[in-house]
């Protein structure tokens, strides 16, 4: 029997951007524009995106990752303050298996004509299916930079 255990992970990134907060919450808030950045990576394949944005709303994703096993991607939205906040928790699964269970909250604070963004997550890794929360930061990171090249037209 596989030995059960939970590691934790925390991190913050901070990203300013040189648009309004308005516009960083549409790129959240928009299905079109949340796929570009957040699930057309490089490598994956998508087999399906659905995006509810609400508080008690959705997000789902299913594809294969590049070793073509599958994964999964459930978040539930807990609460939303348009141009300003978003609280969510998300569920992953790789091959099947349930990977890691997370808390994250994205701040939007003006700076200047544009926006800083405050993102922190609080990870539960799950049975070993983590390296510290190094891979997962590093693909936050990713993400935000990104989010920056959707908002920006890079």
């Amino acid at each position: 029997m596989t030995q059960r255990r939970v590691t934790h992970h925390t991190f913050c990134i901070e990203r300013t951007y040189p648009v309004p907060p308005a516009k960083v919450f549409q790129a959240f808030a928009d299905p079109k524009l949340k796929y570009r950045w957040f699930v057309s990576s490089e490598g994956f394949t998508t087999d399906s995106y659905e995006l509810d944005f609400k508080v008690g709303g959705w997000e789902r994703t299913r594809g294969k990752a590049p070793d073509k096993s599958p994964y999964t991607n459930d978040t539930v939205f807990h609460d939303i303050v348009p141009n300003a906040r978003i609280v969510f928790a998300y569920q992953m699964t790789y091959n099947g298996e349930p990977i890691s269970v997370s808390l994250t909250t994205v701040e939007l604070r003006p700076s200047g004509a544009g926006t800083t963004l405050v993102f922190t997550e609080q990870d539960a890794f799950l049975d070993g299916h983590d390296d510290g929360g190094k891979m997962r930061e590093a693909g936050t990171r990713g993400l935000l930079d990104a989010l920056g090249k959707e908002l920006t037209g890079a």
